[in-house]
């Protein structure tokens, strides 16, 4: 069997998410019913991570196999790019080593959330609409505590089916662009479902003064979903990239 890494992206605003599920459309099954229809066989795909509904990615890491070796990757992409709509764009098909995996080989994913604190009516689409001010300086003295942490239990969905709530955070930052918008870029190992967002909305809250970086510390010890912030508007969150090891 050959392994086959696709890289792409897409605009999460018309898909429940990445992963395949009952009676709904997902970015998982759109691709696989256009490989399958392409190579004319049933082909299966894993991905990097699976974002949430309305989430989007521009870049994601899926990968198949295929038991006779594909001959042309450039042409194969250039026709599932054609036949997928218009929210999902194929960047390349590369063959890579049999053990390499979508999901388990990854070094580090990274995700950026957009903010903006003024009526825009472009940008609103892919970005979180925050009214009143909000001080960058503490939200990013708050980021320092995350990376004394490593159970990030406090900002997971509940009822997941992950074996550990563990996470090595090895970035996170806001920064301020010139019209005043913000945008947070996070790295980690791993993330847990709809961590990013409760993260993003929590540090909000210590931005506009309603909780402080020692709420924030008793938030994580307390591992208690409940005493987090609300999740972030899911149409501003982005995974960004995907680091992995030699793939061939």
């Amino acid at each position: 069997m050959q392994r086959y890494f696709i890289y792409l992206a897409y605009n999460g605003s018309n898909y429940h998410g990445w992963q395949i599920q009952p009676n709904a459309v997902s970015v998982q099954q759109t691709i696989e019913k256009g490989l399958s229809t392409i190579l004319r066989e049933n082909i299966s795909i894993t991905g990097a991570g699976r974002t949430d509904t309305g989430v989007n990615a521009s870049l994601m890491v899926a990968h198949f196999d295929m038991e006779n070796p594909i001959q042309d990757c450039i042409q194969l992409a250039f026709k599932l790019d054609r036949l997928l709509p218009p929210d999902i764009a194929i960047f390349k098909i590369i063959a890579v080593k049999e053990d390499m995996h979508a999901r388990f080989s990854a070094i580090s994913r990274t995700y950026k959330y957009y903010v903006t604190t003024r009526k825009d009516p472009f940008a609103g689409k892919f970005k979180n609409k925050v009214f009143g001010e909000i001080d960058i300086d503490k939200m990013n003295d708050a980021c320092q505590i995350l990376f004394d942490y490593i159970d990030f239990t406090s900002f997971s969905k509940l009822h997941t089916d992950v074996k550990t709530n563990n996470c090595t955070i090895m970035y996170a930052r806001w920064e301020k662009e010139e019209n005043g918008d913000l945008i947070f870029t996070i790295k980690a190992d791993r993330f847990l479902r709809n961590m990013v967002r409760a993260i993003v909305g929590t540090l909000l809250l210590i931005g506009r003064g309603k909780l402080t970086k020692n709420d924030l510390i008793k938030i994580i010890e307390h591992k208690d979903r409940s005493k987090a912030g609300d999740s972030a508007t899911a149409q501003a969150l982005f995974l960004t990239d995907i680091e992995y090891p030699e793939l061939v």
